[in-house]
């Protein structure tokens, strides 16, 4: 029997993809006994290794023209380094279309912090496309930075042309566009998003809590969740122009759970600075303020301390296996179910242990999407 693979191209060739592809090799070493960070060890019968990848882009000089292998550890990469030995691959970084990818300010940063821009030849559209096709590519994950509105509509116009998969894991709105995701659909093509929601992120943790008020029948009254970390992430976010949509997402992923309106003033969610020395840790503090029986008041804080990219691509692996799934049995559009369970901000909003519920469910094949 011929072993199954999935094709997957990058765009953003940073951390979250450094962690995506170190946690392909680290799973194939070590399998998936006794082995923690996966929601789902097998999908549709891929595993993690079975992800192969095919095709990548950056724009910064210290990764274009490099093995894929060697671009992933280069500066200002500065994730957890969880397995060392990714072997050679034999796919060059190419440089990709600059457009909006990066915000003006940060070549005020020293460079080993923010970014070199490559003195290349862009990829034009239909470079994109030449090589999605040619690669054979399944998938392509969207890794461009928050506010890079431009560029990631290049790309999902290039998978549209492809007939690749377009998995959006930052927070422009594509697949819970109608618009887009009519595109999508009518070109019989399976995609998923937007703005990826980590395993046990903020969002996901302030979701959680917030459900918890609303099903114990406490009055939610404020909230905030105030996010800082030391990653380039953070640090193009310091553009605040750039963060309407990523506010937004995080934002709807946590008010879409309420039955009733907070007002603009009670709920603030959202980046809130860069500091260097965490690198790719992202600390988040989070308050919710509400009103127990007789009216009585009640606060919740906590405070959360992750490994930003990693806890990403746990999410991440199951997005890229589940387009896969649905790309063998011929679906297309959005995937309501995995883009509910692994995103912040998809074309429908579910509870997630109804999300969680509408994959198990998708896998087996008893859900179309």
């Amino acid at each position: 029997m011929a072993e199954k693979k999935v094709k997957v191209a990058i765009v953003g060739v940073g951390n979250c993809a450094s962690s995506l592809i170190q946690g392909i090799y680290y799973y194939k070493k070590k399998g998936t006994v006794d082995v923690s960070g996966l929601m789902h060890e097998d999908i549709g019968g891929y595993k993690p290794w079975d992800i192969e990848i095919v095709a990548a882009w950056d724009i910064d000089a210290r990764k274009v023209g490099k093995d894929v292998s060697e671009a992933i550890f280069a500066p200002p990469n500065c994730t957890a380094v969880f397995e060392p030995d990714v072997p050679h691959m034999g796919v060059k970084v190419r440089m990709g279309k600059v457009l909006d990818g990066f915000a003006p300010h940060m070549k005020d940063y020293p460079p080993e912090r923010t970014f070199v821009l490559a003195d290349e030849k862009e990829d034009e559209l239909e470079d994109v496309v030449a090589v999605l096709k040619e690669t054979q590519a399944d998938v392509l994950i969207n890794y461009v930075p928050v506010g890079a509105e431009q560029a990631a509509r290049f790309y999902a116009e290039a998978c549209l042309k492809a007939g690749v998969s377009f998995i959006n894991a930052m927070p422009t709105f594509i697949v819970s566009d109608p618009e887009w995701a009519k595109k999508f659909e009518e070109a019989g093509i399976p995609v998923v998003g937007d703005d990826i929601k980590s395993q046990v992120g903020a969002t996901i943790v302030h979701r959680v809590l917030t459900q918890l008020f609303v099903d114990r029948g406490v009055k939610l009254d404020r909230t905030y969740q105030l996010n800082f970390g030391g990653n380039t992430d953070f640090l193009n976010m310091l553009a605040r122009e750039r963060l309407k949509t990523k506010k937004k997402s995080k934002t709807e992923a946590v008010t879409s759970l309420i039955p009733y309106e907070l007002g603009w003033e009670n709920v603030h969610i959202g980046p809130s600075d860069w500091v260097p020395w965490l690198n790719d840790r992202k600390i988040a503090y989070i308050r919710m303020e509400g009103r127990l029986f007789g009216d009585v008041p009640m606060y919740v804080e906590l405070k959360l301390d992750v490994e930003d990219s990693p806890n990403s691509t746990g999410s991440i692996i199951d997005a890229i296996r589940c387009a896969k799934l649905a790309r063998d049995r011929g679906i297309a559009g959005p995937l309501y179910s995995i883009s509910a369970y692994t995103m912040k901000h998809p074309p429908i909003q579910y509870p997630d242990w109804q999300a969680k519920k509408m994959v198990e469910e998708f896998i087996r094949g008893e859900r179309e999407r």
